[in-house]
């Protein structure tokens, strides 16, 4: 090779490697061999065929929104499959967990009731989330929910239905699988979407105060920043009798906020599997981007017990979040204007999940205290890693407690509520 292409050569792959490494850029993670044909047995056994001819086999998954690289700022959690392309992986009907998986996987029989409101909390506009909603309820058999006959409702932060913030791809992606999740496990539930005018934790948590004033029985969010700055936000994440969630990240052990706030359930992720032949029908592994470890800013609640953390550990439970063994979700295709069945991963598929499962259950609630009194009620999660760490239990599971899994996942709905 001549030296002056050889240096272009060099050129491009350090530019390629500075990329890869800058905050705010998403960066791909392979799919499993188990993962590739976990979509593509789907796929088959449904008849459902790629969005575009073009499109190729699933090879990878990222993140739909870029880094947070400021204080004051969150990044969403969602990962979305790709093909070989990096185009997400579209195709004509659903390929990932249903929610009649999900509920069989949770042992979810209750559908909650049209009194409780489910509130999602995102940034930006998505103006196709009703429609979006519409398709994918409709698929699955599960009841309407539409502004006119009151199940569906959305508005800015500041409570108006219009004036919405601009749109953004990632973050109307990250919502439109927060709808769909929480529809999933509350299909009788009411659903407010508060859309922040930016990622700023500052608005968000203006969209969770609003939700909160606004008669939210349960409120879903999925997204994260760094802890630092944050005191004056926490105070939008405590509501009494008020059940919060948070997604705990998708960049393994580390801990991020609003997660690590002591008044909210700290969500995180697993990866599941069938498993044929087994009571359950499935098993649960803690899934390797799931966030874990110790706040450095918050207080531990009086329900934490553990001795590895000074302050705060997250999580407190946790489901589903493996892109790997991902979730069907109908929404923004990433080609201009259209929508399509997308698989998701991340932290943020197990908050809403969790959040809809609070609805289901439709009591009154102890900020994240109730499943520590109801660890019968969860299905506990002992084996996968999300990184290292000095106290293992902090970021590898195992049984009881532990950082990437919380005390486990839902058997049934008891564990969330009084």
């Amino acid at each position: 090779m001549k030296g002056s292409a050889m240096l272009a050569v060099q050129a491009c792959t350090l530019a390629l490697a500075v990329l890869l490494a800058t905050p705010g850029v998403a960066q791909e993670r392979a799919l499993s061999q188990d993962g590739q044909n976990f979509i593509m047995q789907r796929m088959e056994r449904h008849n459902i065929q790629a969005f575009d001819r073009q499109a190729h086999r699933p090879m990878s998954h990222s993140r739909v929104c870029s880094t947070a690289a400021e204080e004051g700022m969150a990044s969403c959690h969602a990962h979305v499959v790709h093909d070989e392309t990096g185009r997400p992986f579209a195709t004509t009907g659903p390929s990932g967990y249903s929610p009649a998986d999900l509920r069989s996987a949770y042992s979810i029989t209750g559908n909650g009731q049209s009194s409780t409101i489910i509130a999602i909390v995102d940034a930006n506009g998505y103006p196709n989330a009703e429609s979006d909603l519409a398709t994918y309820r409709a698929q699955f058999g599960l009841p309407a929910c539409t502004t006119a006959n009151g199940c569906f409702k959305k508005v800015n932060q500041n409570g108006v239905q219009g004036n919405y913030p601009r749109t953004n791809t990632g973050w109307s992606q990250e919502t439109a699988l927060d709808l769909d999740m929480a529809s999933a496990m509350c299909p009788n539930c009411s659903i407010l979407l508060v859309e922040a005018n930016n990622a700023s934790l500052a608005n968000l948590g203006a969209a969770v105060n609003r939700a909160a004033a606004m008669g939210a029985h349960v409120i879903s969010n999925s997204y994260g920043g760094g802890e630092a700055g944050t005191q004056n936000t926490e105070q939008l994440y405590n509501y009494a009798g008020i059940a919060v969630t948070a997604s705990s990240g998708d960049g393994g052990f580390g801990v991020e906020f609003p997660a690590s706030s002591p008044h909210v359930t700290a969500v995180g992720g697993t990866s599941l599997k069938r498993a044929a032949g087994t009571t359950r029908g499935f098993t649960e592994t803690a899934w390797s981007g799931a966030g874990s470890g110790c706040s450095t800013v918050y207080a531990k609640p009086t329900w934490q017990k553990d001795t590895g953390c000074a302050k705060r550990t997250v999580a407190d439970v946790s489901a589903v979040a493996d892109p790997n063994t991902g979730v069907a979700v109908f929404g923004p295709s990433g080609r201009g204007n259209r929508s399509a069945w997308l698989v998701f991963g991340g932290t943020s598929v197990s908050a809403p999940l969790i959040a809809g499962i609070y609805g289901v259950n439709d009591t009154a609630v102890n900020h994240g205290g109730d499943p520590y009194r109801h660890t019968a009620n969860l299905h506990d999660v002992t084996s996968g890693t999300n990184g290292q760490c000095t106290v293992s239990y902090l970021c590898t599971a195992v049984a009881g407690f532990d950082g990437p899994t919380g005390l486990g996942t839902p058997n049934g709905a008891a564990a969330f509520g009084f």
